[in-house]
């Protein structure tokens, strides 16, 4: 499969990415017991939670930007309903058309979060379940620029009660072996800003960040890897955690009805 991995997308095969990598995966173990019927996958990437959800429902599509990784991700699961696409809005689908919609580390990147919300309500059928996760804000350790915005746990809580009738958040923490890894991670950023005399992350346009921000990540990784290789090729999303709390959490995990 052609390769879409970059430190914002996270691999499952570099060693380095593995904590990211098993923290993005919890979401979809997560899901796999909360999803039936027909689901759509809102920006669904590599592919990474497909294996995890296709026995569990009984038709599933779903749409992402990256055109080449959808065209061999259609020829890996013909059974599958997969197409290429900007979003939102979610066009190709009509109303009342899924009993379930899943959105893993997507809202964070839409300009109009409150279009994207409202898409996914309209394509929901009538008490259809969507599950969305989000980093949570408070506990980013820099500007991402990748993302348009990040949120809390009680904004996006806000934002959702504007569109769905039923609004429940949980957040995904880790254990101790999760949150040393997250601390570690959290010093050698902080050691990394402290060049930023003039706070230029925040300051400069995001597509000028993108380039030194991908190169500093992966060095970041490697060097977490390199000083720490048993801890970071030990974690498994067994290790990250749905918690009540989300204000205190790693991701927001939210949980909305149509």
């Amino acid at each position: 499969m052609a390769s879409v991995y970059t430190t914002e997308i996270a691999s499952d095969s570099e060693l380095s990415d593995n904590p990211i990598h098993q923290r993005l995966l919890k979401a979809y173990v997560l899901a796999q017991d909360k999803v039936n019927g027909d689901l759509l996958e809102v920006g669904c990437g590599e592919g990474r939670g497909i294996d995890w959800l296709l026995p569990k429902v009984k038709s599933y599509s779903a749409i992402d930007k990256i055109e080449p990784i959808i065209a061999q991700l259609k020829e890996k699961y013909p059974q599958t309903k997969l197409m290429s696409g900007n979003i939102p809005p979610l066009s190709a689908y009509a109303d009342n058309s899924f009993d379930c919609v899943v959105s893993f580390q997507v809202i964070e990147h839409i300009e109009d979060d409150t279009l994207f919300l409202q898409e996914i309500s309209r394509v929901l059928k009538p008490t259809g379940l969507a599950l969305i996760t989000t980093p949570n804000r408070p506990m980013s350790l820099s500007r991402n620029p990748w993302h348009i915005r990040e949120y809390t746990a009680v904004e996006l809580i806000n934002l959702a009660k504007e569109i769905f009738k039923q609004v429940e958040m949980k957040g995904i923490t880790g254990n101790e072996k999760v949150m040393q890894y997250y601390q570690r991670n959290k010093e050698s950023v902080d050691r990394m800003m402290r060049w930023d005399i003039f706070n230029l992350q925040y300051k400069l346009p995001a597509s000028i960040l993108k380039i030194p921000y991908e190169i500093l990540n992966r060095m970041n990784r490697n060097k977490l890897k390199d000083g720490a290789d048993d801890l970071v090729k030990s974690i498994h999303h067994t290790d990250y955690l749905l918690v009540d709390d989300a204000s205190p959490a790693l991701d927001l995990f939210l949980m909305v009805r149509k």
